[in-house]
């Protein structure tokens, strides 16, 4: 019998508990770590961006990897088709509007609108929960990340670097 395919490294949603990691959970999967594939939990927040501990959880048995729900990355995007943040229909996003995607700790996406202040380009603190769908209707955009270039053998960093 082979090892199963582990997911490839970035953020996930736990849909059951690994080992002491709640189910509900943001984490980032690293499936290179030391002592082998884990889950590393939010430490804190820069820029809307979540900042992982640098220990994590190894997976109890590489099955435990099917149980990760793959998130789109954080980031920037455009919106490619309108949209509500939700069944209220509070806030509308139209085509062409740039938005940052981010999470809360639960794996909530949020949306944050960047916006020209006094001059400069600046990221709102707080964003607003969106409905999980809606990430279909964004594209990526391109930004060079120094951070996470070169970034692929790195081990997982602390709360003031970036998980490549």
């Amino acid at each position: 019998m082979s090892e199963p395919t582990l997911p490839p490294c970035g953020l996930y949603r736990t849909t059951r508990a690994i080992g002491a990691v709640p189910a509900g959970r943001l984490v980032y999967f690293h499936n290179h770590g030391n002592p082998g594939p884990g889950v590393y939990l939010p430490a804190s927040w820069k820029q809307n961006r979540a900042q992982f501990h640098a220990g994590g959880t190894t997976l109890p048995s590489p099955e435990d990897a099917s149980s990760l729900e793959p998130l789109a990355a954080e980031g920037l995007y455009v919106v490619r088709e309108a949209f509500h943040c939700c069944d209220k229909k509070c806030v509308a996003y139209a085509p062409g509007m740039l938005v940052q995607l981010g999470y809360q700790g639960s794996a909530q996406a949020l949306l944050f609108v960047p916006r020209w202040v006094q001059g400069s380009f600046t990221l709102p603190e707080q964003g607003n929960a969106v409905d999980a769908g809606v990430v279909t209707k964004l594209e990526a955009l391109r930004v060079p990340d120094e951070l996470r270039e070169g970034a692929q053998d790195a081990p997982p960093p602390g709360p003031d670097e970036v998980l490549h």
